[in-house]
């Protein structure tokens, strides 16, 4: 995963390796695609106009995965993906500076078991709404 789109490294990995491009723009976004990136990753998305930007660029490209990075919290982890995202990086919300220094790891773990628990309850909305978009 990288903050930007290095198309050397596009070009080399072949299938090898799953690389996530940082992209910033629709044309990142498209350009990305192009190149063979399965999923990107929409940075820095919070500056850039958080869940609201995300589901602005999921319309031109609902066939383009995206992980929302940046600025993310467990909190807003549904909103992203009940809008678009495929994923979110939570690293500053799971590894809290605080827990982080009192090598509180039973913490971090609720922390992450919170933030799965957020994003399996928005895909099973994204799921349900799916179905009864096509029963109408």
């Amino acid at each position: 995963m990288s903050p930007t789109m290095v198309k050397g490294i596009m070009d080399d990995l072949e299938g090898e390796f799953l690389y996530i491009p940082g992209v910033m723009t629709p044309t990142e976004v498209l350009t990305a695609y192009e190149a063979g990136a399965q999923i990107v990753k929409v940075y820095p998305v919070s500056a850039l106009g958080g869940i609201k930007y995300i589901s602005a660029l999921k319309k031109p490209f609902p066939h383009i995965s995206m992980v929302a990075s940046q600025g993310i919290t467990i909190e807003s982890t549904g909103d992203y993906i009940r809008e678009g995202a495929s994923s979110v990086v939570l690293s500053d919300a799971i590894f809290n500076k605080e827990f982080m220094k009192q090598k509180n790891f039973d913490g971090i773990s609720q922390l992450s078991k919170l933030a799965a628990s957020r994003a399996m309850e928005a895909l099973e909305w994204k799921q349900q709404s799916s179905l009864n978009e096509s029963c109408h």
